[in-house]
């Protein structure tokens, strides 16, 4: 499903990381904050230790915690919602837009009640949700606007970098995604206070050391992860530029079968296209998994729906049409840069097979 892009640069980084004795809080930390800043148009970023815990700190920073509620999808990794769960928040579970699989903002709209403390619309696949819908939706009701970009990096809505709409938002760096530092992730915001609190949950709440004002974690990134992250920043855009080649090429082959249906992108929006999902109407998906599996293909769901999962049970059960719709029908294929054309036409012809 992926093929992160690593190589002699992240080797020599990392050895002059080593070499330092600096292993954590370094300038290799700030530098990478500071690429990301720039890259993605904000006046800060605070990198953590991973997107989970990026997520939790980010909802506390915000001052969410009991008896608060968090919109957010269900089409989704489990850690948008689960990490509301870890700060004694509510998850609100709201449908989304069948073509593009983004939060709904009007579905996200009906769910606000006078309990709402955030909304966070995930960047599905690395498109950006309707952002300006949502600054509106967030603005009228004084609602913190929260990015979960953990698969957008360098993707934009209308012209303007994912992760600069929103009061903050999180990007993460597993080896799935287009970039990696293994582990990690960064939280960009313009907000210096919002910040500033960030970097105190992720060591230990000091300011000082030995000075602890608030109670805080260890969510530090490493100084190895940081250098590597440089590094990776500087691939960003061939690695963006290749994904647009071998994406463009499924989409052409996949496109062309009956009984197939691959995701609009909106022509407002640049997806960073980490993902690659396809519905599959009619009962057919599990026939087109099977065939992708002869075929040697990996092949995965991307996501099943999060508010089935147990630790959400004790939850109302949401009213989710689109969300149950295409929850029996997506599939993702590999999409990663090493794919060569004829991988890709192993790809198209498993499908076709299935379908």
């Amino acid at each position: 499903m992926a093929s992160p892009v690593t190589g002699q640069a992240e080797l020599d980084a990392i050895a002059e990381v080593l070499a330092s004795g600096v292993l954590t809080n370094g300038p290799w930390t700030r530098r990478f904050e500071a690429a990301m800043a720039e890259r993605h148009g904000t006046e800060h970023a605070v990198a953590l230790a991973n997107g989970t815990v990026a997520l939790a700190a980010l909802y506390l920073a915000t001052g969410i915690g009991p008896g608060d509620e968090v919109i957010v999808p269900s089409v989704t990794f489990f850690a948008t919602a689960s990490a509301v769960l870890h700060v004694g928040a509510t998850p609100v579970f709201a449908d989304v837009e069948p073509d593009t699989l983004n939060l709904d903002v009007e579905s996200a709209a009906t769910a606000i009640t006078d309990r709402t403390k955030a909304i966070v619309p995930v960047h599905y696949g690395g498109q950006p949700a309707d952002m300006s819908g949502f600054r509106r939706l967030a603005d009228t009701h004084g609602l913190a606007l929260l990015e979960d970009a953990a698969q957008a990096h360098g993707a934009a809505c209308q012209g303007r970098p994912a992760g600069s709409w929103g009061d903050a938002a999180m990007f993460s760096f597993t080896p799935t995604k287009n970039i990696t530092t293994g582990e990690g992730a960064v939280v960009t915001t313009d907000d210096e206070a919002l910040a500033q609190r960030l970097r105190l949950l992720r060591n230990h709440g000091m300011s000082a050391p030995y000075r602890h004002e608030v109670l805080g974690h260890n969510w530090r990134l490493s100084e190895v992860q940081s250098a590597m992250g440089v590094v990776q920043m500087g691939r960003l855009d061939t690695i963006l530029a290749r994904k647009r080649e071998v994406t463009d090429r499924l989409r052409a082959g996949l496109d062309a079968l009956d009984g197939v249906l691959t995701l609009t992108e909106r022509p407002d929006r640049t997806s960073s296209r980490m993902i690659f999902t396809i519905r599959v109407p009619e009962g057919r998906r599990d026939a087109v998994a099977a065939a992708l599996t002869a075929a040697g293909v990996e092949h995965r769901v991307y996501f099943p729906p999060i508010h089935r999962q147990p630790p959400f049970a004790h939850l109302p059960a949401p009213r989710l049409p689109v969300t149950d719709a295409v929850a029996a029908e997506i599939l993702s294929v590999p999409c990663h840069v090493g794919l060569a054309a004829t991988e890709v036409e192993v790809i198209v012809g498993a499908v076709a097979a299935g379908a």
